[in-house]
């Protein structure tokens, strides 16, 4: 009789014992090895309950972890709540003596008031976008790559895979993003997030105020959620001043309001401050097409790191977070542009507002048709930019003229590049 350690994952450990005659034996409710009602007087073996009492703290602490993590956002919460409550009662209702006042001022808070939570909310359970399937070894190169040792023959397996995936970027050694955590090939712009456990698309940060990762399935709405809650600091601390003054001047009889709108104040003008230097900062990287990580650590591309590698222009910047709908650009609703699997570039992306002439498969006609150029595929683009050894053509600046000769019926095609 002996031991056969069949699985062990998450602490689960199946030992199945094998007699002589080939019949498996395995653990009953009591913990015995046993084949039928027949029962040994083997128990398990020390190394499960080892396993077991070394995972159950770990799982404890991650627990805590987990419920640590939201008191951040139970804090904004309670302040949401109380500044609703500080604002509509005490101010509007119990302070203000105009009714045309306070009619407007209920209006234009609620507004700013409802933007403010609909965006928060999409900001926190928006759920990060992971990479897919497509980027997961197969089993083959999977059992493959665990059982070699050697970085050099593991970086051969992982090209081999990546040929048929939409990459540009690389490590700073020129090697495949792969992360052996979740054991996936990274996408272009994906990071592992270690608070969450997992690689997120076009991550930005990991912000705690939200307990949630920001990255291409959210950033709209963080952005967003900067925009409404400066907004909803602003109102407030512009429509409460006349009446701090007035409190802080004695102008007003003392109440339990004073308490409320000087608060309010203090509090309004606080979070103003700070969210107005983030929100600058935040739009400046979406101008520039950055993520947060990408400003301190540049993407690196073929010919090397380049922060602007995925900078499209200013217009087209904007549209990739907010979409081509502008009508949809203020709502918290997903308009992003792509799948947050790869992304356009000004190194290797044709322009597709130049003009370009096709030859015809059986030689070229006299009416040539002239029309606009298909974008690149971004596969075959990483198949012969990224990972081949071909020439790397650099967009930038680059002029095509194509000029057609009558006589000889053939294409000449002149670029002029600026360095």
């Amino acid at each position: 009789m002996s031991f056969n350690v069949m699985n062990i994952h998450n602490s689960v450990v199946t030992v199945v014992l094998q007699n002589r005659g080939g019949a498996k034996e395995e653990p009953n409710r009591r913990g015995w090895w046993g084949t039928g009602g027949r029962t040994t007087s083997l128990p398990f073996p020390s190394f499960v309950v080892t396993e077991r009492r070394k995972m159950a703290p770990t799982h404890v602490l991650r627990c805590c972890q987990r419920g640590l993590a939201w008191i951040p956002v139970i804090f904004i919460a309670l302040v949401v709540c109380w500044s609703y409550y500080a604002y509509v009662v005490e101010l509007c209702i119990l302070t203000i003596p105009s009714t045309g006042e306070k009619f407007i001022y209920l209006v234009v808070f609620h507004l700013s008031f409802i933007m403010f939570v609909w965006s928060y909310w999409k900001t926190i359970f928006t759920r990060p976008a992971n990479p897919s399937k497509e980027f997961c070894l197969p089993k083959s190169e999977k059992e493959q790559y665990e059982k070699e040792q050697r970085p050099e023959t593991q970086q051969e397996i992982l090209k081999r895979v990546a040929t048929s995936l939409p990459l540009y970027t690389r490590t700073g050694a020129g090697a495949i993003r792969y992360c052996d955590r979740c054991q996936v090939i990274k996408p272009d712009r994906c990071h592992h997030c270690s608070a969450c456990d997992m690689c997120v698309l076009k991550m930005d940060h990991h912000c705690p105020w939200v307990n949630n990762c920001v990255g291409f399935s959210n950033y709209k709405f963080f952005i967003l959620f900067l925009t409404y809650s400066l907004v909803y600091c602003l109102f407030i601390a512009a429509s409460v001043l006349q009446y701090f003054i007035k409190f802080w001047t004695s102008d007003l009889p003392e109440s339990h309001a004073k308490f409320h709108v000087l608060f309010l104040f203090f509090v309004a003008a606080m979070f103003c401050i700070s969210i107005l230097s983030l929100f600058t900062y935040h739009l400046w990287l979406v101008g520039k097409n950055r993520s947060t990580i990408e400003a301190f650590r540049a993407p690196v591309f073929r010919n090397g790191p380049d922060k602007s590698g995925f900078s499209l222009g200013f217009s087209k910047n904007i549209a990739q977070v907010f979409g081509d709908q502008k009508k949809y650009w203020l709502l918290p609703v997903f308009t992003s542009q792509g799948d947050g699997l790869s992304f356009p570039t000004r190194l290797v992306t044709v322009d597709p507002e130049q003009p370009i002439e096709c030859p015809q498969p059986g030689g070229l006609d006299k009416g040539a048709v002239e029309g606009p150029a298909e974008q690149t595929s971004p596969l075959s683009e990483s198949q012969n930019r990224l990972l081949g050894n071909d020439y790397h053509i650099e967009e930038d600046h680059k002029e095509i003229d194509f000029l057609k000769s009558d006589e000889s019926e053939a294409i000449t095609i002149s670029i002029e590049s600026e360095s």
